[in-house]
Formats: structure tokens, sequence, C-alpha cells
């Protein structure tokens, strides 16, 4: 099996900063793609940002230059810096990663999801 954990959700003021993590653990071989989605009420589950196994980047064009997302490759687990955050950054955000189990095959797996509410 296969356990993707978030950390670091909360309340913040608009302008604030908070660190999002994610601990992949069970029986997994490698991940490759790491990313962060969110989902705010009513609405559909957007990607904000993904890092692939190079470390290599990409951002929504709402969160550029305000989130910044990391990995740790031997310790399976990927963070989201954000800051500058503003009321629509409130959402849940859920952790994804694109891995292959020990023995298995390859597969999307999600964490539980943190909420993120950023007060006006």
């Amino acid at each position: 099996q296969v356990q993707l954990v978030e950390s670091g959700g909360g309340l913040v003021q608009a302008g604030g900063s908070l660190r999002l993590s994610c601990a992949a653990s069970g029986s997994i071989f490698r991940i490759y793609v790491m990313a962060w989605y969110r989902q705010a009420p009513g609405k559909q589950r957007e990607l904000v940002a993904t890092i692939t196994r190079d470390l290599s980047t990409n951002y929504a064009n709402s969160v550029k230059g305000r989130f910044t997302i990391s990995r740790d490759n031997a310790k399976n687990t990927v963070t989201l810096q954000m800051n500058s955050l503003k009321p629509e950054d409130t959402a849940v955000y859920y952790c994804n990663a694109d891995l292959w189990r020990l023995g298995a095959s390859r597969g999307s797996y999600w964490g539980q999801g943190t909420q993120v509410t950023v007060s006006s």
C-alpha cells in the first residue's frame, strides 16, 4: 500500500505565508512526478504546481511568483511554500504522486487533503 499524508494547512491573513508538506510512504519503488492540486468550494480540482524527479517545476499562472514547489527524493517528500496568499487561494490542497509500486504497476496516488483558508 501507499500513503500520502499532507500537513501544514491552516488559517492565514491575506499577504501571509503557509508551507504545506506531503510525505509518501509504503511499498514505493520510485516516484516520478509529484504535484499539488487544490479544490475550492463549488469548483473543480485544479493543478497548482508539479515537480519532476529531476526537479523541473511547473506552476499554474495564478500562483507563479508566489508559490514554490520542492521535493526530497531520498525522503519521498514534497513541499509547497505559499507566499503572498490571497483569499482566492482558499481551498483544500491535495498532494499527488505518480509512482511505481514495488512489485506492482505505476499509478497516481492522492493524499487526503489539507484545508488552506486565507482571510481578507
